[in-house]
């Protein structure tokens, strides 16, 4: 692999970073501030992490003006040090840079639509009237349902399995192992037996959508299960048949969202959160982690429930307690009752 290096001040210009120091310093990486070298550069957002500033031996550092004074080599100021972390991030990524065409393993229908720049990888399968737009990257084994329509510079992870009639916009990132297009957990019930329904709907996603490995969303049942743009799904992640997520929404590892819920835009939930089905999130609802919502949400803001991690035994106490919640405060209403009288 060959070693990138660039410019301080080029690295500067292109972030929009105003830059204090040597613009001829090189840079041939990223790191830690508390493991970087000389030749690679680092970054301050967090302050927790600010103890380790004044001892680093990174060449340059992303930070803010608040941190500035404090930085014992050359400095890249910005407003979000995180963002120009994110984007530099993408100068040194090592990933293989694929080359378009069609591996001879691949098997690909005669009616479907690849085009000339896409890479297709070894024995990945594409179904008949499928669309594959320029740019798009198949990794290996994936299968690609019929009449799936994938938007140009979209990236597929080895193993990828996209049911039939998929839409997926541009510059989307699948993971591997993530199923989209599912059938939904749908069954009729009769005298104790279930009876399966078939899924008629399509699983449609927006523009620069990412969904993390084995995440798993269903078609819908009748209407479409839908992704807005800017989405960002995390591993391990279930979104059930029919749910709409709002435009930048963001969830973390194992979140499970039931059947036609509704979920706003710019919404964050934690890991392990829960949401039950045929409810309405609003816009910019943050949950924290472990959360389970049973109701509608209609104002903004941060929601969480459970309770803390304690010891066993202090646990115990209050888990009796919380039983005798109700009792409480009954004799508590009646105790207001006869104070009043």
């Amino acid at each position: 692999m060959t070693k990138r290096s660039y410019r301080l001040g080029d690295i500067a210009s292109e972030l929009g970073a105003e830059l204090k120091g040597n613009p001829d310093t090189e840079i041939n990486g990223l790191a830690t501030l508390q493991a970087a070298s000389p030749g690679q550069i680092a970054f301050l957002a967090n302050p927790s992490y600010g103890r380790y500033l004044t001892e680093t031996s990174a060449s340059a550092v992303i930070l803010s003006q608040s941190t500035a004074d404090q930085c014992p080599t050359n400095v890249l100021l910005l407003d979000n040090p995180y963002l120009g972390y994110a984007r530099l991030s993408h100068w040194f990524d090592p990933a293989p840079v694929p080359e378009p065409g069609i591996h001879p393993s691949a098997v690909v229908a005669s009616s479907a639509r690849v085009s000339d720049t896409a890479c297709i990888g070894p024995q990945a399968v594409i179904e008949a009237e499928a669309v594959v737009g320029e740019n798009v990257v198949v990794g290996a084994g994936c299968v690609i349902g019929a009449r799936c329509q994938i938007g140009e510079q979209t990236i597929l992870r080895p193993r990828v399995t996209l049911a039939h009639d998929i839409v997926m916009g541009k510059r989307c990132h699948i993971l591997s192992g993530a199923v989209i297009g599912s059938d939904g957990f749908g069954f009729a019930n009769e005298k104790g037996a279930w009876h399966r329904i078939a899924q008629l709907g399509r699983v449609i996603l927006g523009d620069d959508v990412e969904v993390g490995a084995n995440t798993t969303i269903d078609r819908g049942a009748l209407d479409d299960t839908i992704i807005g743009d800017g989405v960002k799904l995390d591993n391990l992640i279930q979104i059930a048949h029919n749910v709409s997520i709002g435009d930048h929404s963001a969830m973390a590892a194992m979140v499970g969202i039931a059947g036609s819920t509704r979920i706003g835009s710019h919404c964050v939930f934690g890991g392990q959160s829960g949401v039950a089905g045929h409810l309405t999130i609003a816009d910019q609802v943050h949950l924290t982690g472990m959360t389970l919502v049973s109701g509608d949400i209609r104002e903004p803001g941060v929601y969480s429930s459970g309770t803390s991690a304690d010891s066993n035994r202090q646990w115990r106490k209050n888990a009796v307690r919380f039983r005798q919640l109700d009792a409480l405060a009954r004799r508590l209403k009646e105790l207001e009752k006869k104070m009043e009288g």
